[in-house]
């Protein structure tokens, strides 16, 4: 388009100089500002980051979270688009990603499968930074179970910031013969299992928030029945 627009201005400088019709200025002019036009309209323009240049956001707590079969997770590996890769969790609770097979992911927390996952890519890229995000938490490390004297004894999807007393919304509330004073929370915490005393007749019946105990991922909650 510039070539163009030169040869007219070559072709009809002589004639401007020369005091010939106006005309043929407007015309010159007129060309020169679509040629602008063409060109502005013919630039590229900014483009947002291919798919996979952005980690997503996390479903879940990773300092706490303990992946398990059923999970999605987004493995991004920073700057090596061909190798971020969004996998589920097989139920053998292995994961495969392009020059990594069958890496164990469950039971471990993202932070420690992105460290497993840096180790083995470092025989293939220079110093691999490796980031795991849990895009969609779906196995039982994931819910809170209710079980016992409960109106819906079930499992439910675990959120940031649940508490018993969603859970207990959540199964209906307590069964008529709930001793709900001496319901507990089963957690494994360390490798080992511990209970954690929740009195949920306080909680519900006097306003007790002290015992509207947070929940974690894989917790159950346990409802016994009133001994009489």
């Amino acid at each position: 388009m510039h070539l163009i627009a030169f040869t007219f201005l070559g072709e009809f400088a002589g004639m401007i100089s020369n005091r010939r019709t106006p005309l043929l200025l407007s015309f010159v002019l007129t060309l020169m500002c679509a040629v602008s036009f063409a060109q502005g309209a013919s630039a590229p323009t900014a483009t947002t980051p291919a798919a996979g240049q952005e980690p997503a956001h996390s479903a879940v707590d990773e300092t706490q979270y303990r992946i398990g079969p059923g999970d999605t997770l987004q493995v991004f590996v920073w700057n090596h688009p061909e190798l971020t890769v969004t996998v589920p969790v097989r139920p053998d609770g292995l994961v495969s990603t392009p020059l990594v097979e069958n890496t164990t992911a469950a039971g471990q927390t993202p932070s420690e499968l992105a460290r497993n996952l840096e180790t083995k890519l470092a025989e293939y890229v220079r110093t691999p930074k490796v980031n795991v995000i849990v895009t969609n938490a779906q196995s039982q490390f994931s819910q809170v179970r209710i079980v016992g004297q409960v109106r819906t004894p079930k499992a439910v999807p675990y959120h940031d910031g649940m508490t018993v007393m969603d859970a207990v919304l959540a199964a209906g509330g307590l069964g008529d013969f709930a001793a709900g004073n001496r319901a507990k929370i089963v957690r494994e915490q360390a490798g080992k299992q511990v209970e954690i005393r929740v009195k949920l007749s306080d909680l519900l019946n006097k306003g007790d928030l002290k015992q509207d105990v947070a929940l974690k991922p894989g917790d159950t909650l346990v409802v016994p029945q009133t001994m009489f």
